[in-house]
């Protein structure tokens, strides 16, 4: 049972349930987009069709996929993100007409409004919301990730599956999607997975696209670390040495649009990294110079994760726990999620000196956050009462 469970949601190729999407709005062109693809397993992906369908309208006679857009135009889903926000920022400072992609929800995303962005409710697990958002967009850029209450497959394959086909349905010229450096070589991870199988179906597709492969935040290290370490609580490590190369989302969000605008880079795969690879313990004692005091670190053993993972596998209300252990613990074992840059940086036109290590990174956010808890010890010891 247990691995028949695993095989349903590791292999995102197998999911024939999926159902047929016919999805209708005013435009005037029929498609349908079905495009084969294949799995790492060699299997055939078996993914929902949607049928567009055209109403008549003489007015409208001009319509037609690849009607010429303003190429400032873009779409960001996920904007609200760890790296969505930042593209929509650099997307507004660079004077690009944006609009955000957000789930509806009790508190709204207030923040990429005031910034300049232009929001819109919908929601990649209901496909019938998706094409309304499309309309009048040169440009998607898909930074979006399912939450952590919810199966991986939802959003990650059948929501971004019915995405794409709406972006070649409704005409849009460009799609950059984000994906997970190695994502090819571990067949085991669902999320894995479903990222190569996506940049298969993004690929067969015929969309004009980039696929941009990632190897870590460095905004991800301060709630992972910097701020334990600060609290004097826990930091969870394991005992293995994966090194990454953490890059920061401003310059992960600057290199992106650097290569939207370069048509040479049209239908490739880049890979992002930041200029060192890092294991865990060398980052909690980064962490600890920084913050000038030592981390109480409590280490897991990758065997527990193991044995965890293979454990939730017995029960189906669990899958998606063994789902996310199955990632966990691939970062945990001895690998190295990174890539040299010289030629990417050569192809792009950038600097290596411009990307921001992680040592300036941790220090600009140590330095500032030690100067404001000064402030603010400062400010308690002023006892003084005036009447």
């Amino acid at each position: 049972m247990a691995s028949t469970l695993y095989a349903q949601l590791a292999y995102p190729t197998n999911l024939t349930s999926l159902p047929s999407l016919n999805l209708s709005w005013p435009t005037m062109f029929d498609s349908t987009i079905n495009p084969p693809i294949t799995s790492t397993k060699g299997k055939h992906c078996s993914v929902p069709k949607v049928v567009c369908n055209a109403q008549s309208a003489p007015a409208a006679v001009n319509l037609a996929p690849g009607t010429p857009v303003r190429p400032t135009s873009i779409l960001v889903v996920g904007a609200t993100g760890t790296l969505g926000r930042q593209v929509v920022r650099r997307a507004l400072d660079e004077g690009y007409d944006v609009r955000c992609l957000v789930r509806p929800r009790p508190a709204p995303a207030d923040f990429l409004r005031d910034w300049g962005a232009t929001v819109v409710n919908a929601d990649l697990s209901k496909p019938e919301t998706i094409p309304a958002t499309l309309v009048g967009v040169h440009t998607v850029i898909d930074c979006a990730t399912g939450r952590p209450e919810e199966p991986i497959k939802t959003v990650d394959w059948e929501g971004k599956v019915a995405l794409i086909q709406c972006a070649k349905a409704m005409g849009i010229q460009k799609f950059i999607f984000f994906s997970i450096h190695n994502c090819d070589k571990h067949p085991e991870v669902p999320l894995m997975e479903i990222k190569h199988c996506t940049e298969k179906f993004l690929r067969d597709s015929g969309l004009n696209h980039v696929v941009i492969r990632l190897c870590g935040f460095m905004q991800g290290l301060i709630g992972q670390y910097a701020v334990p370490i600060l609290e004097e609580k826990s930091v969870w490590g394991t005992d293995a040495p994966t090194r990454i190369a953490y890059m920061d989302t401003q310059d992960i969000a600057r290199l992106t649009f650097i290569a939207l605008r370069n048509e040479n880079i049209n239908g490739k795969l880049l890979t992002f990294a930041g200029p060192r690879a890092w294991t865990t313990q060398e980052v909690i004692t980064l962490c600890e110079r920084l913050a000038g005091q030592d981390a109480n670190v409590t280490t897991v053993p990758v065997s527990v994760l193991r044995f965890t993972r293979q454990l939730t596998r017995l029960f189906e209300w669990t899958n998606d726990v063994a789902d996310r252990l199955a990632f966990s613990e691939v970062l945990t074992s001895d690998t190295v999620f990174s890539v040299p840059m010289a030629e990417t940086y050569n192809l792009l036109g950038v600097d290596a000196k411009d990307v921001s290590s992680l040592e300036k990174y941790l220090q600009d956010y140590f330095t500032n956050i030690l100067k404001k808890l000064k402030d603010l010890k400062a400010q308690s010891k002023q006892t003084d009462i005036f009447f």
